[in-house]
């Protein structure tokens, strides 16, 4: 196997509370793409789906992904998943505690 073309490559990554791991899972196939929105984007949505954040979805602060991105609570996060019959399908999450 080339250089780098391993998923599990050992990388040394350090999240909040210390919590080490050997590779980033972000980098996993079966992970969707996972981002934070910025404070007008996080606005934008509300305001385009009429909805208040508390509303949306939850996700935990201690998801691994969640931990990985550095999110905070109280943070919207957009999440990117592939699919086959949509090609893509984009999700909200609000992260708690």
């Amino acid at each position: 196997m080339a250089e780098g073309s391993n998923p599990f490559e050992p990388v040394i990554l350090q999240y909040r509370g210390g919590i080490q791991i050997g590779f980033s899972i972000l980098d996993h196939v079966m992970v969707p793409k996972h981002r934070i929105l910025d404070d007008d984007e996080a606005e934008e949505l509300l305001s385009t789906y009429n909805i208040e954040k508390e509303k949306l979805s939850k996700i935990r602060i201690t998801d691994p992904v969640i931990k990985e991105i550095g999110a905070n609570a109280n943070d919207l996060i957009e999440i990117t998943k592939k699919s086959e019959t949509a090609g893509e399908s984009i999700f909200y999450r609000l992260v708690i505690e």
